[in-house]
């Protein structure tokens, strides 16, 4: 039939468009939401549907192998090709991922996960819906004014099948777990050929993960004194730190030690000084002793007053909210 001929053309046209070609299972999809669909992704990437038969021609004429296509469409109830020459795999894959979105599950449907309903308040006020929650397995009772779900019941296992208006009522207070959209069966390129869990990558994790990775390796490179332009400042600081230590401790004078050496010796200095008879001591290294113990002195003060700043704070809190003034409470809640 000359239409059979014409839509081979029109998929060989497609394979040959793109650098990544993949296959999408469009099953369950309503038509309308597939109009959208293709019209938001037409600048990235084509799609077109076909019977399995006319794509086999079509992929064997453009001369690709036959047993890629084979794995394409195992997982596909109704299959389309995509091609794309503007975006790799991954990124094929986080395109189609945004089309998903759930749906209430009708009677037939396969659970795709255990269906499971929480102890909850559902805001819904008293009615019928108590009677009709009640009917399907989810234990239902009209508390404070609303409808309250009463404690955590699992009404399916995965892959047991949806009966009555059970979909219907677990829409209704919010589980939609039938997820419809462009579903990546795989793809295929450079002649090697990705599984949607391969492509399937948090990036949020990722890029965390890249950064540990790359503190780590930073950290490595430090420490068997590795030269880059990355880690060349680190290990400058590093040797300057140790060379002055060194320097200080071998009491080797310069501009830069100096002022390290000259405080080393007037700390041990005071310290002989303090275990002396004051009357062994001059008019100035009393005066230092004294300032010393001073500074002591007022270290667990600061503690002390900071301990009692809260009640303090309060009680001009107080004095404020008397006088007509709210504070900062005010201003911040």
């Amino acid at each position: 039939m000359p239409w059979k001929k014409d839509t081979v053309t029109d998929l060989v046209s497609l394979l040959k468009s793109g650098d990544t070609l993949a296959v999408i299972d469009i099953h369950g999809v309503p038509a309308g939401a597939m109009i959208g669909m293709r019209k938001n992704l037409r600048g990235s990437m084509k799609i077109q549907v076909a019977k399995k038969r006319l794509m086999k021609i079509a992929w064997e004429q453009c001369g690709y192998d036959y047993q890629h296509l084979e794995a394409l469409f195992e997982s596909a109830v109704q299959p389309a090709l995509v091609s794309t020459d503007q975006m790799n795999s991954f990124g094929l894959f986080t395109e189609l991922k945004k089309t998903e979105a759930g749906r209430a599950a009708k009677e037939g449907d396969v659970a795709p996960y255990q269906i499971v309903v929480e102890k909850m308040d559902t805001g819904m006020p008293p009615g019928p819906i108590v009677g009709d929650l009640n009917s399907v397995g989810i234990p239902a009772k009209i508390m404070g004014g609303s409808v309250q779900i009463q404690k955590r019941t699992v009404v399916l296992e995965e892959g047991e099948v949806f009966e009555g208006e059970l979909g219907m009522m677990l829409s209704k207070i919010g589980i939609n777990p039938i997820v419809t959209g462009l579903k990546l069966c795989g793809a295929l390129e450079d002649g090697v050929l990705f599984e949607p869990s391969t492509l399937d990558i948090d990036y949020e994790q990722f890029n965390s993960d890249l950064i540990s990775y790359a503190a780590s390796a930073f950290n490595v490179a430090c420490n068997i004194t590795w030269f880059t332009s990355q880690t060349m400042p680190t290990l400058v600081a590093k040797a300057s730190g140790e060379a002055l230590a060194v320097a200080v401790e071998a009491a080797v004078v310069n501009e830069t030690t100096a002022p390290h050496i000259i405080g080393r010796a007037n700390r041990a200095a005071l310290g002989i000084a303090g275990s002396l008879s004051v009357d062994a001591l001059d008019d100035e290294l009393a005066a230092m002793l004294g300032a010393a113990a001073s500074a002591a002195a007022a270290v667990p003060a600061a503690v002390e007053d900071a301990s009692e700043a809260p009640t303090e704070a309060a009680e001009e809190e107080e004095e404020e909210e008397e006088a007509g003034f709210g504070g900062l409470g005010d201003l911040f809640g």
